[in-house]
């Protein structure tokens, strides 16, 4: 008999095993599945939104620079330009202007900025669809704002951002220059911030250790940077769910490791009597490791299919208000369906090899006994 066939023998009597004892399988394998589920879901999320971030921060200036009072971050005068733009390196320089706007009734804070080309005229904006839900405007109507000395005005919404870009400008609000240092009261001799484009990528920290030296009140934060703070950010929140789910979680390995390593006595009395035939004490062993593999494979499975389809088709809805972490406005979208090798293969071996694993310790050790005082137990 080949190695395959012998297995495959083993196998069928190991499923033949576990279906006479369905009862208490079943349970073990809906708690199972339910941990894994929960594991599997936190990973998808946050792996995707980080891809997510990564895409959108791929045409970001590599330097962003600020300007510090007090440590604290402040407008900054256009006339740092020339300075900047002086530095070997740096290709462009160019002022940006953006900020936020709360607003009472919706008790939302919304993102406005000035994009470089904006096809409208003053007074108008485009919005994203957040902005409309939660504002309770529709497009064509106004908006009403209070500038910085309590003027009330009304800008008109111009146009809307389609639902797929959601992720970044549900709360965005884009208009003029015009109207924005209106809004805000800035003049035209300062900015935000400065976005800076360089030629080699690599040289941006020798670039920013310049821009330093030449102006000291200056911060530059390069976009490596921002993808590492935005990794980290996700990173945190993915671990807040998992600690908040860890008493469940241990619960499960407790529960796991009672059913697996307490034999019953007919599970018992199945050993004596297969060793009482002629079965090796391999041969048992194999045996009980394809019932636990089958066990853990079948809930591992059931698991990821299940935090797949909740995380890409169902906006990870159990967990979006941890993970994705506005407070009123919530933006609406899917994430692009992707999962990578590595975090299915760490998840694999963190559910599916220590449950197999832990079956053979107790079956080795009623395997090596007399099959008679087994039986007789």
């Amino acid at each position: 008999m080949s190695a395959f066939e012998r297995h495959k023998n083993f196998l069928d009597f190991a499923l033949s095993s576990l279906l006479r004892r369905q009862g208490r399988n079943l349970a073990l394998i809906l708690v199972y599945t339910l941990v894994v589920f929960v594991i599997a879901s936190v990973i998808f999320f946050g792996s995707a939104i980080r891809r997510e971030a990564q895409a959108i921060l791929a045409e970001a200036p590599e330097i962003v620079v600020q300007r510090l009072v007090a440590g604290r971050h402040d407008l900054i005068p256009l006339s740092y330009l020339p300075t900047i733009e002086k530095i070997r390196g740096v290709r462009s320089a160019k002022g940006r202007l953006w900020g936020y706007y709360f607003h009472p009734a919706s008790k939302s804070n919304y993102t406005i900025m000035v994009p470089d080309n904006f096809p409208h005229p003053d007074g108008e904006v485009v919005v994203g669809d957040g902005v409309l839900r939660t504002w309770g405007s529709s497009p064509g109507q106004g908006l009403y704002f209070k500038t910085y000395t309590g003027e009330a005005i009304v800008l008109k919404i111009a146009d809307t951002f389609s639902a797929g870009t959601d992720l970044v400008s549900a709360d965005l609000i884009l208009t003029s220059a015009a109207t924005f240092r209106r809004l805000f009261g800035i003049s035209a001799a300062v900015a935000t911030d400065l976005a800076l484009k360089v030629r080699n990528e690599s040289e941006c920290a020798t670039i920013a250790e310049k821009i330093v030296r030449a102006l000291p009140d200056t911060r530059p934060i390069t976009r490596e940077e921002i993808l590492r703070t935005y990794a980290a950010l996700f990173d945190w929140r993915s671990g807040y769910i998992v600690v908040i789910l860890s008493v469940s979680i241990l619960a499960f390995f407790i529960f796991a490791w009672d059913k697996a390593t307490g034999l019953s006595a007919e599970e018992r009395r199945e050993v004596g009597i297969l060793k009482a035939l002629g079965w090796d004490t391999s041969d048992i062993l194999i045996m009980k490791f394809w019932e636990g593999s089958a066990i853990s494979l079948t809930s591992f499975l059931i698991g990821v299919i299940l935090a797949y389809l909740h995380v890409f088709f169902a906006s990870a809805t159990l967990f979006e208000h941890a993970l994705k972490g506005w407070a009123t406005l919530f933006p609406t979208f899917t994430l692009r369906p992707t999962v990578n090798a590595f975090e299915i293969a760490t998840l694999f071996f963190l559910t599916v090899a220590p449950y197999s694993l832990i079956t053979i310790i107790p079956t080795w050790s009623v395997a090596v006994s007399d099959p008679d005082a087994v039986m007789r137990q």
